[in-house]
């Protein structure tokens, strides 16, 4: 098993579109990234932590590759945002891939440069890669918080822009 951890906006919009593939084996909402040993929500929602609100998966690269982990993070996001996500502006809400290993970089690094040469932007591609740093899991009222919530998730959604996103970069695919 091997771990991969992505930030793109709120981490409840994260979950979903890893949550049913084969060989992803947990995802886990939390934060990384910060000064501030095992912050809260509160504390993170303030962004002067210095954490980003990201997805930990664990998942077997056998079953699952990285390279398809990647393939399925890039059409959540805006890769031509640097400091946040639709409506959700704060710095905890900037995208980045926070890699595990070199291999993990390397392909991520191929990929974003790919992305950003295939033209389907009018701007820069500039989602970060930075190594993963210590992951503190989110309160368990964030896990599973789709299922959990699925009203206010899904107004949450509407209101982040995230549908807004995904349709104008990505309704190609």
């Amino acid at each position: 098993m091997q771990k991969a951890t992505f930030a793109g906006g709120c981490f409840w919009c994260m979950v979903t579109p890893f949550e049913e593939q084969p060989g992803i084996h947990g995802i886990v909402s939390g934060y990384m990234g910060g000064h501030v040993e095992n912050p809260t929500y509160e504390q993170v929602l303030t962004g002067e932590t210095g954490h980003q609100e990201v997805v930990q998966i664990t998942f077997d690269p056998k079953v699952f590759s990285y390279e398809r982990l990647l393939e399925l993070y890039w059409p959540q996001i805006d890769p031509t945002d640097a400091v946040g996500q639709g409506n959700d502006r704060k710095s905890q809400y900037r995208a980045a891939i926070l890699y595990h290993n070199e291999e993990q970089r390397l392909l991520a690094l191929k990929s974003r440069e790919e992305l950003d040469k295939s033209g389907r932007f009018d701007k820069p591609v500039v989602t970060s890669i930075e190594e993963a740093s210590v992951f503190y899991p989110a309160e368990e009222y964030h896990q599973n918080y789709h299922k959990k919530n699925p009203e206010f998730y899904k107004e949450s959604r509407i209101y982040s822009g995230r549908d807004a996103i995904i349709e104008k970069y990505w309704s190609k695919d």
